[in-house]
């Protein structure tokens, strides 16, 4: 059998004798003990050791306690470090500080060695049980995230659909969704729906809806039909002022018509083979809010070759560039333009790539549908 490791406590402390009774006390029971005499050895050994905890001394001269406790809780890689403080019986005000910047305990000089055994232990065990608690919860979230992308399809499964599609969720619970359906040999449906919130229930949200479009988008009922008989349903379902905004295209290829359905969402793209881009807006009203809900239906008529381009905000919006969806796209035209010769299966990774050049990274999930007729 391996040998447990032991664990990894950092004594910091401008005292030696300190330094040494430390050592001394925590080495007997079985602990591995580095030793900093002072501020700036302690945080490079935090970086560099990564040790389980830290008995951190508050009057250091040059950098004290405070300081070198404020680098570790705003460094990525030693913010979850435990810090245990080492003060005198009088230093109240300074206990307290101690605790406002992060600090989990203190121990009070002179040290009584079962008060520090005690106390280190204590804090351990607490320290294992919340990354217990961190590491089971991501896991299940990332059982939630391999769930969701299960359910988008992908294009080679569709080859008929003639779509490429970009999809990046930014959290684990991401809030975007996008379906494929076969509604007929010759009618194809794709809907891109952005649902309020990134949470838990969120993705379960995400599970449902891909029933209700299988439910109820079929050659029976029209397009508009169709999504009118989803929100009833998400109205009776969703709680706690849930929504969604959704775009719904339903296109004939054998006729070439095309109607889009939109509820509350982003502008469609569509570009006719050799013509400029052209941004489409329809009105409506959100998704699982409102029990008469309106939504806004356009019609046109395609041509093999067309393209439209279906996506969620994300692509679109910027809070830090104050950039609502609402007149975002007609921002990104040129955008569209340049990948026009792009093949539609590459056509949203290379728009994302045109549109994110320079180092910057979307502010919320993106879908990126690209449809060819």
């Amino acid at each position: 059998m391996e040998a447990t490791q032991p664990f990894t406590i950092l004594a910091v402390d401008d005292n030696p004798v300190n330094l040494t009774l430390m050592k001394m006390i925590l080495s007997k029971e079985g602990y591995r003990v580095i030793t900093a005499p002072g501020g700036p050895r302690a945080r490079a050994l935090s970086v560099a050791e990564k040790p389980d905890l830290i008995l951190l001394d508050i009057q250091m001269p040059g950098e004290d306690g405070f300081e070198v406790i404020r680098f570790l809780k705003e460094n990525p890689a030693t913010g979850g470090i435990p810090v245990i403080f080492l003060t005198s019986e009088k230093e109240i005000d300074s206990k307290l500080k101690g605790f406002d910047l992060g600090a989990v305990d203190y121990i009070t000089k002179p040290f009584n060695r079962r008060e520090m055994l005690a106390r280190v232990g204590i804090h351990l065990k607490l320290s294992i049980a919340t990354n217990s608690l961190i590491a089971e919860q991501a896991r299940k979230l990332r059982q939630i995230t391999e769930a969701q992308n299960a359910m988008l399809p992908l294009a080679e499964e569709f080859p008929n659909a003639r779509f490429g599609v970009y999809y990046k969720a930014l959290e684990e619970a991401g809030g975007d969704f996008y379906d494929i359906l076969e509604i007929s040999d010759q009618i194809t449906g794709y809907f891109v729906a952005d649902f309020s919130g990134h949470d838990i229930k969120t993705s379960y949200m995400t599970a449902a809806l891909k029933a209700l479009l299988a439910q109820n988008c079929s050659p029976v009922y029209s397009p508009l039909e169709s999504m009118k008989m989803i929100n009833d349903v998400l109205v009776e379902i969703l709680t706690d002022g849930k929504y969604l905004t959704a775009c719904y295209v339903w296109l004939n290829r054998s006729t070439g018509r095309l109607r889009i359905i939109s509820a509350g969402h982003p502008p469609v793209v569509h570009i006719p083979k050799g013509k400029d881009p052209e941004v489409i807006r329809v009105d409506g009203d959100i998704l699982g809010m409102f029990t008469d809900a309106r939504f806004g239906i356009h019609r046109i008529r395609v041509a093999p070759g067309d393209r439209l381009f279906i996506y969620s905000d994300g692509l679109v919006e910027s809070v830090k560039q104050k950039i609502p969806w609402a007149t975002g796209a007609e921002s990104l035209v040129e955008k569209f333009k340049e990948i026009r010769a792009v093949p539609y299966g590459d056509a949203p990774v290379a728009l994302m790539e045109t549109i994110f050049d320079k180092g910057d990274v979307p502010e919320d999930d993106v879908v990126v549908l690209c449809v060819e007729v």
